[in-house]
């Protein structure tokens, strides 16, 4: 039998990471279970050291990085690819393991594709300012502008990328754990533990409280939204001065306990405008619980009015207003709809497919594997 070997290769990858560890790990372990392919995931470590097929290239901690790692130098990673001897390799950042990728290429004569799971000039800018745009843009340019294919979680992404001139760019949209993330999680008692009302209306976020989430606007909303509502912050770095009718988890949380957390609450409310797809959106909507978004970013996609409401960017009123017109409309029904909708086009099983088609058109042969039933 025809054995393809993949290789991913990142240093997107930590113990508190989030949407690409997730769409690595549901990739490892669904091409894991298929005749005829092989899948090797390298990730920075702090130690030379593999297991079930992650292996771990040493790499310096990056400071204030929560656990991220930034590899440093070419060789290693370049002469693990080789010892690997991969069939085909795909890229999940725009740094250092990229360039060693590529080098790979050369030397085993294998496509390379890029997925760009970070929208970098943007990420620069925020934090640099726009005086280092130009450079970066060319930057992505030419390193994506190297790969036999591309790869991009959104149309939104797509475009940007095909404005910076990127060749045969392809939307390969990511997906969600429909078993982990369930109505069966709902836990009735997660009011109580809060110390609210069970009529109170719950509103959740999980995430980063990062910059680019714009926590601010989703406090802005429940000033609107009064004791009515009630919204509980899930994640690191969030704020410490609230109103009375929001609530604080300052910390990161396991998967299992976003799941109850998510499927408990009756609304997910996110204020990000710079989102390249949103994973925790389709989470929510796997949990029976509506979304309440605003039209920006990769969310107007992801969205649709049957699963919640879509509102102006950087308007806690405007948000607050697409709160009651969910509840208006009825969350359970909401609710409902957006389930059936993450079960028809967003399982993890749907994506693999998609990568296999994509594989399958660099390789220029057929991937001999099928899942197990």
């Amino acid at each position: 039998m025809l054995i393809v070997h993949i290789a991913d290769i990142t240093m997107f990858y930590a113990p508190a990471s989030g949407g690409v560890r997730t769409y690595l790990d549901a990739k490892h372990r669904r091409l894991d279970a298929m005749p005829g392919v092989r899948h090797s995931l390298l990730i920075p470590g702090a130690n030379a050291g593999h297991t079930d097929g992650i292996y771990q290239v040493p790499a310096p901690p990056l400071p204030f990085g929560n656990g991220y790692r930034f590899p440093l130098r070419l060789a290693p990673w370049c002469k693990e690819l080789r010892r690997l001897q991969p069939d085909l390799i795909e890229v999940g950042d725009p740094y250092l393991t990229a360039w060693a990728a590529l080098e790979a290429r050369r030397k085993l004569d294998v496509p390379v594709i890029g997925f760009y799971h970070s929208d970098l000039p943007l990420l620069v800018s925020n934090r640099m300012g726009n005086w280092f745009t130009p450079n970066v843009e060319a930057y992505v340019s030419k390193l994506y502008g190297n790969f036999d294919r591309v790869l991009a979680p959104s149309q939104v992404m797509a475009d940007k990328l095909r404005r910076l001139g990127v060749k045969d760019v392809h939307v390969q949209r990511l997906g969600v754990d429909l078993a982990l993330f369930n109505p069966a999680r709902r836990d009735p008692g997660l009011r109580a533990e809060l110390g609210i009302p069970d009529s109170r209306r719950l509103l959740v976020f999980a995430g980063r409280g990062s910059r680019e989430k714009n926590l601010p606007v989703l406090l802005d909303c429940m000033r609107a939204l009064g004791q009515g509502y009630h919204l509980l912050l899930v994640g690191s770095n969030m704020p410490t001065s609230v109103a009375d009718n929001v609530s604080v988890i300052d910390q990161f949380c396991p998967p299992h306990e976003v799941a109850r957390l998510l499927a408990s609450a009756d609304l997910l409310m996110h204020a990000g405008d710079q989102e390249t797809f949103g994973l925790v959106i389709l989470e929510a909507m796997a949990s029976a619980t509506p979304v309440v978004a605003v039209r920006a970013g990769a969310f107007g996609e992801l969205v649709h009015p049957q699963c919640g409401r879509l509102c102006l960017p950087n308007d806690g009123q405007a948000m607050a207003t697409a709160v009651r017109e969910a509840f208006e409309e009825g969350v359970r029904s909401l609710g409902a709809r957006a389930r059936r909708h993450v079960e028809q086009y967003y399982s993890w099983d749907n994506v693999v497919s998609g990568l296999l088609s994509h594989y399958q058109a660099v390789l220029g042969h057929t991937p001999q594997a099928r899942a197990h039933a």
